[in-house]
């Protein structure tokens, strides 16, 4: 594997960061994940816009949108692929030791991971923890990711392949690394970004492309919701079969599986919408 790092490819074992760079030391940094099909990244431009959205959010440089291009480039043409995970990782750079920035400028990686195509369904748990929607993290995608490692680490304890939040005043969020839509008397409802969600790139593709509402719902809609799905950028749409105790023995519902049937042919269709 071939990895970008500050300016050029390195081999991964040679590839290094700095231990004062800020992304490591407290997490002040941004990211973004690419699924790369065939040596074709999707919906990229939407992943950059987000990447400098992201970047703002933090106080951080906006990211040189052609480098980060150059860097993608260079990455997927050295590391071929079928199916793969593109990981953007921009940071504060190095920086002193605390919370104060230093003036040495931001850092960029670029790696890519093969990986194979979602099961068509996966379980879900709901986690006691919430998300803060009024933080200032809220909606940023960023490196400060160890709730989602806690989260998630529950999850696969309990056979699930992903954990959901409720945020500060009960409502139904999102998951650790994905949105979540539920389908109630034949309408697809899923949390507005206001309710702490991220903004996800397969959200906005999903609700665009499905008609699917945006609700303040409250957490306990999963306990009765007709159809339940995620979406994200590896697991495009996906099922779930099973919400905690909760079996939804027919996922895909007929409903999810007409979207995930129309995600299919609008992303085949459009590799950059």
């Amino acid at each position: 594997m071939k990895i970008w790092v500050n300016g050029g490819l390195s081999e991964a074992e040679d590839a290094r960061v700095s231990v004062l760079d800020h992304g490591l030391t407290v997490g002040d940094g941004v990211f973004e994940t690419v699924k790369v099909a065939a040596g074709r990244p999707f919906a990229l431009t939407r992943h950059l816009d987000r990447l400098t959205r992201s970047a703002r959010g933090l106080g951080l440089p906006d990211p040189d949108l052609d480098e980060v291009r150059r860097a993608i480039d260079a990455v997927v043409a050295a590391n071929p692929a079928e199916l793969a995970r593109l990981r953007i990782t921009y940071t504060g750079g190095v920086s002193p030791l605390g919370s104060d920035r230093g003036e040495d400028g931001p850092g960029l990686v670029v790696a890519l991971g093969g990986t194979s195509r979602r099961p068509d369904s996966t379980a879900v748990i709901t986690v006691p923890w919430t998300r803060n929607e009024r933080g200032a993290l809220a909606g940023l995608k960023t490196t400060s990711y160890a709730e989602n490692v806690v989260a998630l680490a529950r999850a696969r304890e309990r056979g699930a392949s992903e954990a959901l939040f409720a945020n500060t005043v009960g409502q139904l969020c999102e998951g650790t690394g994905s949105n979540v839509f539920v389908v109630l008397d034949g309408e697809i409802h899923t949390p507005p970004v206001a309710s702490g969600c991220l903004a996800g790139i397969t959200r906005a593709l999903a609700v665009e492309w499905t008609g699917a509402v945006e609700s303040d719902l409250p957490f306990d809609v999963l306990e009765r919701a007709d159809e339940i799905f995620l979406t994200s950028t590896l697991r495009d749409v996906q099922a779930v079969h099973r919400a905690d105790g909760r079996e939804l023995p027919d996922a895909p519902g007929p409903v999810t599986a007409n979207a995930m049937r129309t995600f299919d042919e609008r992303s085949g269709d459009d590799l950059d919408p």
